[in-house]
């Protein structure tokens, strides 16, 4: 039996679960968004330098040198 209370029904109700599922799923959000953002933003870092035979091997891909000068400059620089 519900009991009436200036014109309200006491008992939450199909928008009440509405509002309270919505609100509970906001507080943790919000609880995740505050742990990912204390712990750096869940960016990665920078990256790694290339290593000079790294750049070797994409400069040799991309067509910037010839075979003898990738071997040549390859020996250079093990």
């Amino acid at each position: 039996m519900m009991h009436r209370w200036m014109g309200w029904e006491h008992g939450v109700g199909f928008g009440g679960w509405l509002f309270m599922l919505a609100f509970w799923a906001l507080a943790v959000l919000g609880l995740v968004f505050l742990v990912r953002l204390a712990l750096g933003g869940g960016r990665p870092g920078p990256a790694a330098p290339e290593t000079p035979f790294e750049i070797l091997r994409r400069r040799y891909a991309q067509g910037e040198l010839t075979r003898e000068e990738f071997e040549r400059m390859r020996r250079e620089v093990e």
